[in-house]
Order: structure tokens, then C-alpha cells, then sequence
């Protein structure tokens, strides 16, 4: 194994004596260069996006929901300590969830209406890490109106601060003589929260439990269901199951949210890999100018080659030498590629220098996070892709007969 790598470092070496194959072999390293690069940017972006998608998703909505099919639940204390006795489960609180119209000074807007609980919402949702104004506790405040925290975006465009009055039609109205009459209950803005999601900013307002059963006329002490955080966001599924047989007896159901958002992040799994494999092409690129680095100089090197076997040298220790050649092209490659992609992901990462406009993406940068496993599997996949290219260019050298080359010699 010595001989041969002495003799493809020998050869390596020599290259750029041979000034057509040195320009291909350089082609060659800066394909794979540019491609390992081009893979590291690429997927840590979708990396970084689906994480930081899946964490703006988790600061509004809980890990877990749990609802009644006649859209109430009475009785939902005796509930709630059931479901927070499941292992795994962080926090449980009740929640209310209707779609109503907000109107104001700065005009009419169907808002999504969700009525929590201050005292336990702060263990389940992230909500008060998303206040820009505000704060969640002020909810619960009714004088002279009750409170409401609504998005930014739907603050700008209705031109609300803190302290402005507004008023919210519920669906939920009365029959009277004249007809039927939508309810209408005046709000106080007390806080704005901010998560980054154009969806949740626009369109989001929160209200205290009573307050929201006011205005649906809800009778009696009930809520839409019940949200729960748990320790661990990838075991959703096997907890859900285990809180189905706690609250078998009830007809409920348990929905968790891998399987809200399931649509979206399969879209986006099959994103990174299409994107995987039409980034890995511009590899094979450069592993086509290591074929062509490698049958070059097979031709130039066609007499040196019969000489070692002269002397004894196996063609399989020829396979080997040109096998090597090409792995060595390829690795440095692989190299320069990781010394140019991550410093890039590092600096997009630290400066955040790209901004995306909030009202087409779910955020207003480029994300990037590096996952070991998939840095890993680029390299991996690039040295495969050079090996593979060595096997013809090897396979023709280790086939030479002394013979024919030597003839006029």
C-alpha cells in the first residue's frame, strides 16, 4: 500500500508539469470544492429554516391539544390534573378558540380569537416571550374594559397602541324582533406580542377565559379544550397515546403538532432532499473532470505505467495507484469545500447580512443551522462520488499490457 501511495503522491505532484491536465485537475478540485460548499450553505439553510419554522410554530400553539367533539369541555379541572399526572407532560391550561371580526378607527378585520388562562398559559405557550408591549397577566384586567393582546402587523395596520379601544363581533349572537343581532363587547389593547409569522402577527388576539366566554355566550364554566406542553417536542406521539388511556372514558380527541403541522414539514423535508441531489450534480461535475484528469494521465503516463509492471508491479496495485489519484483530488476538494461553506454559514449565521420580506416568508432572515450528521453525510457523499470516478480511468490503466507499450521503446 506504500508503493502506491507513493506513486499517486509521485504522480499528484508532477501535474502541474502537464500544464492541460493541471487545468483540468484544478477544474476538477474546484467543482468539488463549490459543490461540498454550495451542499453546506444550501442544507444549513433548510435546516435552519425548518428549525427556527418549528420554533415560531411552538411559541404560539401547544405540543399537545385535546378538544370535545361538541367543540366544549365541562368539567375540564378533573381533566386537566389527569392529563398533567402523563410522564412527559410540562404543563397543561385551558383554552377558548373562535374567529370573530375586530372593528376599530382603522376599519374591519376577522381576527382568530383564543381566550387563555394567565395563571397557567405562561407554562404551555411562549407567549410572553413574544411581548414587544405589554404584558400577558394584563388580560385579566377589566376596568373599565377587559384586555386583549393582538399581533403587531394587525396593530400597524389598524393603527392600535396600547390603551386603544376596540370592539369584537361574535358569530354567537341573539334573536330579537328585528332580527338576529350579532354580540359586540368593547376590548382595551393591553400588550403587543411579536413571533416573526406573518400568519400569527396579523391575525391573532388573545383575551382572558372569562372575557372570551362573554362574548360567545358560552353558559356556564367551559372551554374549546385543553393545550399541554411536554419535556420532549419529537415524543408528542407516544405521549398523546398515553393521554388518550388516561382520558379514555371521556370522548375526546388528542391531536399533537407533528401531525397539525405534518403537511408543511413533509413539503419541506422533501425540499432539502431535492435540493440535496440538483446541488450534488454540480459533485459529479467535478468528479467527470477527475475521469478526465485520471484518462489523461493514464495516456501520458502510458510508458511509466508499463515499466512498473515490468518490473512486477500487480495490476491491481496499478488500480490502487490511480484509485488513490483520484480520491486525492476529490478529498482535497471536500476540504476546500468546507473551508469555504463554513465560514460562510458562520458569518450569515453571526451578521444575519440577507433579509427576506416578512410578508412573503414566515421570517425576516436567513436562517442557518449546521447539523453534524448532514455536514457529515456531504463529505461522505462527495468522496463517493470522486471514488466512483476513478474506477474507470484505474480500471483502464490496470489493463495496459507491457507489450503493446513498449513495442517501440
Amino acid at each position: 500500500m506504500r508503493f502506491e501511495l507513493f506513486v499517486a503522491l509521485r504522480y499528484f505532484f508532477s501535474l502541474r508539469r502537464e500544464s492541460f491536465i493541471s487545468a483540468i485537475s484544478v477544474f476538477a478540485v474546484l467543482g468539488v470544492g463549490l459543490g461540498v460548499a454550495a451542499l453546506i450553505v444550501v442544507i444549513g439553510v433548510m435546516n435552519g429554516f425548518t428549525h427556527d419554522l418549528r420554533d415560531k410554530i411552538l411559541a404560539v400553539n401547544a405540543h399537545i391539544m385535546v378538544g370535545g367533539f361538541g367543540n366544549t369541555l365541562k368539567d375540564y379541572q378533573e381533566l386537566m390534573d389527569k392529563a398533567a399526572q402523563v410522564p412527559g407532560v410540562a404543563g397543561v391550561t385551558p383554552y377558548i378558540y373562535s374567529e370573530v371580526m375586530l372593528s376599530s378607527a382603522g376599519g374591519v378585520k376577522g381576527v382568530i380569537l383564543r381566550g387563555i388562562d394567565p395563571a397557567t398559559a405562561h407554562a404551555v405557550i411562549g407567549l410572553d416571550k413574544s411581548m414587544t408591549q405589554g404584558d400577558v397577566a394584563d388580560i385579566a384586567i377589566d376596568d373599565p374594559f377587559p384586555g386583549i393582546i393582538i399581533g403587531s402587523d394587525l396593530a400597524r395596520r389598524q393603527s392600535l397602541v396600547l390603551g386603544s379601544q376596540i370592539n369584537l363581533l361574535s358569530p354567537a349572537g341573539r334573536q330579537s324582533a328585528a332580527g338576529f343581532t350579532p354580540k359586540v363587547s368593547t376590548f382595551r389593547v393591553v400588550g403587543v406580542f411579536r413571533t416573526g409569522m406573518i400568519e400569527y402577527d396579523s391575525s391573532l388576539a388573545y383575551v382572558s377565559l372569562p372575557a372570551a366566554r362573554n362574548l360567545l355566550g358560552y353558559k356556564g364554566d367551559v372551554v374549546s379544550g385543553l393545550e399541554l406542553k411536554v419535556h420532549d417536542v419529537f415524543a408528542v406521539e407516544s405521549i398523546s397515546e398515553a393521554i388518550k388511556q388516561v382520558l379514555a372514558p371521556h370522548t375526546l380527541y388528542v391531536r399533537h403538532w407533528q401531525e397539525m403541522n405534518a403537511n408543511l414539514f413533509a413539503a419541506l423535508k422533501l425540499e432539502k432532499t431535492a435540493m440535496f441531489i440538483i446541488l450534488a450534480m454540480i459533485i459529479l461535475v467535478g468528479s467527470f473532470s477527475i475521469v478526465t484528469t485520471l484518462v489523461m494521465l493514464v495516456i501520458q503516463k502510458t510508458k511509466d505505467i508499463a515499466v512498473l509492471m515490468a518490473l512486477g508491479a500487480e495490476p491491481k496495485s496499478i488500480r490502487r495507484v490511480f484509485m488513490l489519484q483520484g480520491t486525492l483530488i476529490g478529498l482535497i476538494g471536500t476540504l476546500m469545500g468546507y473551508g469555504l461553506g463554513i465560514p460562510l454559514c458562520l458569518l450569515l449565521k453571526k451578521y444575519q447580512f440577507i433579509k427576506l420580506p416578512s410578508d412573503v416568508y414566515p421570517v425576516d432572515y436567513l436562517p442557518i443551522r449546521m447539523d453534524f450528521l448532514d455536514m457529515s453525510l456531504i463529505g461522505v457523499a462527495a468522496l463517493i462520488l470522486c471514488f466512483l470516478s476513478t474506477l474507470y480511468p484505474a480500471n483502464k490503466a490496470a489493463r495496459l499490457r507491457v507489450s503493446e507499450a513498449l513495442r517501440y521503446e
